[in-house]
């Protein structure tokens, strides 16, 4: 159950008493009590200003309790959710690879009036063979290149090791599939008002999800938007298989912008455009497209990465698409 309580209120002994998470709102108190609890106690309900009893512990990202999706602004110009209808593209990289490389995206991405640059610094690969990231490195060739070209820059923590690194370097923190239950992650991300992309594990329920976007939430921070980027099914001919169910679902059930990633979904560039036209069509709140000068040459996931011919040609396709459902690529 979420309770507003009035400021003039004990909210401490409120807090030890239903054993609840607390935080502090301008003008009054947020109090967040386990699902189970299901009516206040008569002795606090003068300090009660009002109670949302809830079904499960999906409470601060339910419908139920915001009935509209939250708004996160990124900049003046840069807005998800609220009443913007805007679908935000992010594009770049798996990873940062080169000065030379990132410095190419990141002059594509200027020329395509894209605001936002995602690429990894820290990977967490499958295989401990395979490139992990240019980690600390990499970070400061973001920072360098944000402040060159003036874009935000979104990248991944992959443990609880370097998340201040993270934080501190990156305007958007991304917290990886695989990190999704890094409550480390989690508990340093619900302390900062930067905006998090929160991605689904390829093998977690929606209810999982949604309940790892509750421990940012509870700590305080608002700017908490859902990633889907496919989960694990039996199919072996695409790398994973994007929930669009699950996304209408999000988009009923949470109030929390919904981002989606058909790239890592898919796994093969050829069937991106496509994947990427049907995510739109749902009225989605943005995407993350990843984009390699020279994919084949790729150090990461070089199999799934749009050239900039591609990039440019699918990037084209989508205002009508957007329009279509009331929606404007941003």
């Amino acid at each position: 159950m979420i309770l507003h309580i009035q400021k003039k209120a004990n909210i401490a002994s409120l807090q030890d008493f239903y054993k609840a998470y607390s935080i502090e709102e301008k003008d009054h108190y947020v109090l967040i009590t386990p699902s189970a609890v299901k009516e206040v106690d008569e002795s606090h309900k003068s300090d009660v200003i009002a109670s949302f009893p809830m079904d499960s512990d999906i409470q601060l990202a339910s419908s139920k309790y915001i009935t509209t999706t939250r708004e996160i602004r990124f900049s003046d110009d840069l807005i998800i959710g609220g009443n913007s209808n805007n679908t935000l593209m992010i594009t770049g990289p798996c990873s940062v690879e080169s000065e030379e490389q990132i410095d190419a995206v990141a002059q594509f991405c200027v020329s395509q009036g894209i605001k936002i640059l995602r690429a990894g610094c820290y990977k967490p690969r499958t295989s401990p063979y395979t490139f992990q990231g240019l980690g600390h490195k990499g970070l400061i060739l973001l920072a360098k290149i944000r402040d060159k070209y003036g874009l935000k820059i979104i990248t991944e923590v992959k443990d609880a090791t370097h998340v201040d690194d993270v934080i501190e370097f990156a305007d958007i923190i991304q917290i990886g599939a695989k990190a999704m239950y890094d409550h480390g992650i989690l508990t340093a991300c619900s302390k900062i008002q930067k905006p998090i992309v929160l991605k689904r594990g390829f093998g977690s329920t929606l209810q999982e999800f949604v309940q790892s976007a509750e421990f940012i939430l509870s700590g305080g921070n608002n700017n908490v938007a859902l990633c889907e980027r496919g989960i694990r099914t039996f199919e072996t001919k695409t790398r994973f298989t994007l929930d669009l169910c699950g996304v209408a679902y999000l988009k009923e059930h949470t109030n929390l912008p919904v981002i989606l990633d058909p790239s890592h979904a898919m796994g093969y560039a050829y069937g991106v455009p496509d994947l990427t036209r049907a995510c739109v069509a749902m009225g989605i709140d943005g995407l993350l497209i990843e984009t390699h000068p020279t994919p084949k040459l790729a150090k990461s996931d070089a199999s799934q990465q749009l050239n900039f011919e591609e990039f440019t040609a699918l990037k084209k396709s989508l205002d009508k698409v957007a329009s279509s459902v009331g929606r404007k690529m941003i």
